[in-house]
């Protein structure tokens, strides 16, 4: 059973835009994930290996809530609100409490607009309120054209299939279900496209699979796909780095040395292959037509 907790404070301004996310705020209405994705960055001791074990629920946020958005609406201070940068807002325990639904209530009546990036299919449950928040949210004056939506909803992916999720993204939505949630959110029209990262080296990056991906992804309709390679953290028995070498080492042995030489000496992968990855993606954008970025 997740822990319930309370809190001060919910609706986090950022220091500056993010161009690729847009988060003027954001909010995080659980703390840790049950998707439990191995290369996620928030790991560490304080959440400990299995990410579900600290699931807490903040169960003041959405009264906290309110007086925050009410206070920023009143003083004209609209922008983008991210749902969520630190967890995903539609995890199971989302059917229970139900905060994500409560909190685009109350953006709908404050009228922000908002991102959404999710893992899970539960988004469909709030097209209702997703719509409405789309037409009548109060966008900052230089996106008021582009994108010029009130509501952005990102898919994250690392993978399409669906063996590879359930070694490195073990409690969340089947890449295969996520694809078809995708697909109905298209058709519905909202502004919606992929985040696409942390792409696997060697595994969800291979030509291949990138092809596939963007062949999938374009039939769909997405507006922009927003690729990034694999960065991993730490050396503690909870830390990104160690769950995913141990898993590389027990499901792709045949790719344990060349992990262990790419993450010898840091976090992320040596520059030539980020120089060979971003000339990758740039030739793949170029060919299938579709945005690297929201604004496109």
């Amino acid at each position: 059973m997740p822990r319930e907790i309370e809190i001060k404070s919910i609706l986090n301004k950022t220091k500056r835009r993010d161009p690729w996310f847009l988060d003027d705020y954001t909010i995080n209405l659980y703390s840790s994930c049950s998707f439990n994705c191995l290369y996620c960055y928030i790991r560490g001791s304080k959440y400990g290996v299995n990410l579900e074990s600290s699931l807490s629920v903040k169960i003041n946020a959405i009264e906290v809530l309110e007086k925050q958005l009410a206070s920023r609406a009143k003083k004209g201070q609209y922008g983008y609100i991210v749902l969520s940068s630190a967890t995903d807002p539609y995890l199971q325990i989302e059917k229970k409490y139900e905060l994500t639904r409560k909190a685009l209530a109350l953006i709908l009546k404050y009228r922000f607009p908002v991102h959404i990036i999710t893992k899970s299919d539960l988004i469909q449950r709030d097209y209702d309120l997703l719509s409405q928040i789309d037409q009548e949210a109060i966008l900052p004056e230089e996106l008021a054209q582009n994108p010029g939506r009130g509501v952005i909803i990102s898919y994250s992916f690392s993978t399409l299939q669906d063996h590879v999720g359930k070694i490195f993204e073990p409690g969340a939505t089947l890449p295969s279900a996520r694809l078809k949630s995708l697909e109905q959110t298209i058709q519905k029209g909202f502004l919606c496209g992929v985040s696409f990262m942390p792409l696997l080296p060697f595994i969800s990056d291979t030509g291949e699979q990138l092809h596939l991906a963007y062949t999938t992804f374009k039939q769909m309709g997405v507006h922009y796909i927003m690729p990034a390679t694999l960065t991993l953290f730490g050396f503690g028995p909870a830390d990104s780095k160690t769950l995913t070498m141990r898993a590389i080492k027990k499901h792709y042995p045949e790719l344990e040395e060349k992990y262990q030489y790419y993450f010898k000496d840091g976090s992320e992968m040596p520059t030539f292959y980020q120089k060979a990855f971003s000339e990758k993606m740039a030739e793949l954008h170029q060919e299938f037509g579709i945005a690297r970025r929201i604004l496109g």
